[in-house]
């Protein structure tokens, strides 16, 4: 049976690991291996795109991660409870045309017990910045332990 640690009820410092696992995931930006993050059967509402599945999810995260170039994301903890946690984020990108944007959210995520996301509803909205305005500089891929937080970036 698939199981993805740490596991529900979650308690503050295992909140903040499943956040962090998330994040490093998608920063990978490798969408047959972030969907196994998910239950076979995850419903995922994305923007205002609603899909159900991993091979709907491995769809989804392919055009979102062909369109949404140099792609850098940072998820922060908001608030967990039992199977469940919430988060913010901002992550920043570029379009094909070297246009750049820091896209900000809000996710509420739901775990089975095997600490599977069953659930993930997501509302971003994108905000085009100056290139010199970007506030994400590391290297693709997973986000260095010292770079700051959206809290500590003010965002």
């Amino acid at each position: 049976m698939e199981s993805r640690p740490p596991f529900p009820p979650f308690t503050h410092d295992t909140a903040v690991q499943k956040v962090r696992a998330a994040e490093d995931g998608w920063n990978n930006r490798d969408p047959q291996k972030v969907s196994m993050a998910y239950t076979p059967d995850s419903r995922w509402r994305n923007r205002a795109e609603f899909v159900t599945g991993r091979a709907e999810i491995v769809g989804l995260l392919t055009r979102k991660w062909n369109r949404e170039l140099d792609y850098r994301l940072i998820k922060e903890l908001w608030a967990f409870g039992g199977n469940r946690i919430a988060v913010r984020f901002a992550y920043e990108w570029h379009d094909d045309a070297g246009n750049w944007f820091r896209s900000y959210g809000n996710e509420n995520w739901e775990f089975d017990t095997n600490g599977l996301m069953a659930v993930r509803h997501a509302s971003i909205n994108d905000l085009p910045i100056k290139a010199e305005e970007r506030k994400f500089h590391w290297p693709l891929g997973r986000r260095p332990d010292d770079h700051p937080s959206l809290s500590d970036l003010g965002l």
